[in-house]
């Protein structure tokens, strides 16, 4: 949890994510402007919402003093009800694939794989023993934000790999195998904030590259049903951040029919594939809340195992 007093004295101290396959529009060596909203949406979060859905307290430090004290100075942008809506989303889905990669760990699976790890801290106050984290992103940005760790004095476990890849001239596979990932070993991967900015087939290739991994591993992401298949309601909120976005450089340009999506995973070498909503997960990381802190969108969680 983030305190308030410890908050500010981040900020006086002076102190995506480039998508897999893609390219996004950034300073260069810093991470893109998705990546960096993700972050300080969860570091609002651990200072406007309790209880916490999720518990993130380097959300903040991680991006350094500069973005701490913009965020001290901007609170109510974040008051609204599209930004609380875009934040219960965000961290909810951290929050999920936490969970997710809990049950795998406790089934014995050892390795975590974040996908397009951009500002991701989970490998920074990770629980599990024994567990090895894997974070892949492009190079530039991973320099980046292992020179805001240092800024900060957040240390770098030894359970934590970095895996930097550069998709012109990499492939998925071998950067993590010089990482020193073990492809003939189950493992989890993490894919959250990135499917949507991506094609079809750099979809659905990497998705085939975790089918081929052993029995018992798995993948969580969160991905964007087509147009048709929503509300009217969805559709205006998804018009204003999808233009919003675009106009940052970083379109969205992929959506799957969830159904759809499950079958041909499971007709690809997946065991099961279950998409939940936002009834379900309301229901899981929301219910008895009196703030009205809650899921109000399209986005779907898709989690499935080899």
């Amino acid at each position: 949890m983030i305190d308030r007093r410890r908050f500010l004295g981040w900020a006086a101290a002076g102190a995506g994510t480039l998508p897999l396959g893609g390219a996004l529009a950034m300073k260069a060596g810093e991470p893109s402007r998705t990546a960096r909203g993700a972050a300080l949406h969860r570091a609002a979060h651990q200072l406007l919402e309790t209880p916490h859905v999720l518990d993130d307290p380097f959300a903040l430090p991680i991006l350094g003093a500069q973005s701490a004290r913009w965020l001290e100075a901007n609170l109510d942008q974040y008051r609204g009800p599209g930004a609380r809506g875009m934040r219960a989303f965000i961290v909810m889905r951290s929050r999920f694939a936490e969970d997710e990669l809990g049950r795998a760990v406790a089934a014995g699976v050892r390795q975590y794989v974040v996908l397009g790890a951009g500002l991701d801290t989970f490998g920074y106050r990770n629980p599990h023993a024994g567990l090895r984290v894997f974070e892949v992103d492009h190079p530039s940005t991973q320099a980046w934000k292992r020179a805001r760790l240092a800024e900060q004095g957040i240390g770098v476990p030894q359970s934590l790999t970095f895996a930097p890849i550069d998709f012109e001239t990499q492939t998925l596979a071998g950067g993590l195998e010089a990482a020193g990932f073990r492809a003939d070993r189950p493992a989890f991967f993490s894919w959250l904030g990135v499917v949507v900015y991506l094609s079809e087939s750099a979809v659905k290739g990497t998705l085939q590259y975790i089918a081929a991994r052993p029995a018992g591993s798995q993948v969580v992401f969160d991905f964007a049903p087509p147009s048709e298949m929503i509300t009217e309601a969805e559709k205006t909120s998804r018009a204003t951040r999808s233009e919003r976005v675009a106009r940052a450089g970083e379109p969205w340009i992929s959506y799957f029919d969830p159904m759809a999506l499950a079958a041909q995973m499971k007709g690809g070498g997946y065991a099961s594939a279950a998409v939940l909503g936002a009834g379900e997960l309301n229901e899981r990381y929301f219910g008895g809340r009196s703030d009205g802190f809650r899921l109000r969108g399209s986005g779907r969680m898709m989690s499935a195992r080899v």
